[in-house]
């Protein structure tokens, strides 16, 4: 992924490194950085933005407009 694509989390539970906590599950965020295997994610979370990090195998391409 490259830094300003837009990503959809889902959490494969098959792969438990750098798993990504359920309350982040099916949210979209905007890739910042790569940072190893994973990937730094900025996620609008009410009224804060969180960057949490996640790697690929819990991340897809998000697709929509906007």
């Amino acid at each position: 992924y490259e830094a300003g694509s837009r990503v959809i989390i889902k959490v494969d539970s098959s792969v438990q490194k750098s798993l990504p906590h359920r309350r982040f599950q099916g949210k979209i965020g905007t890739v910042k950085a790569k940072r190893g295997r994973g990937y730094v994610v900025s996620v609008a979370q009410g009224d804060a933005v969180k960057e949490i990090i996640v790697r690929s195998e819990h991340l897809e391409p998000y697709k929509g407009g906007g």
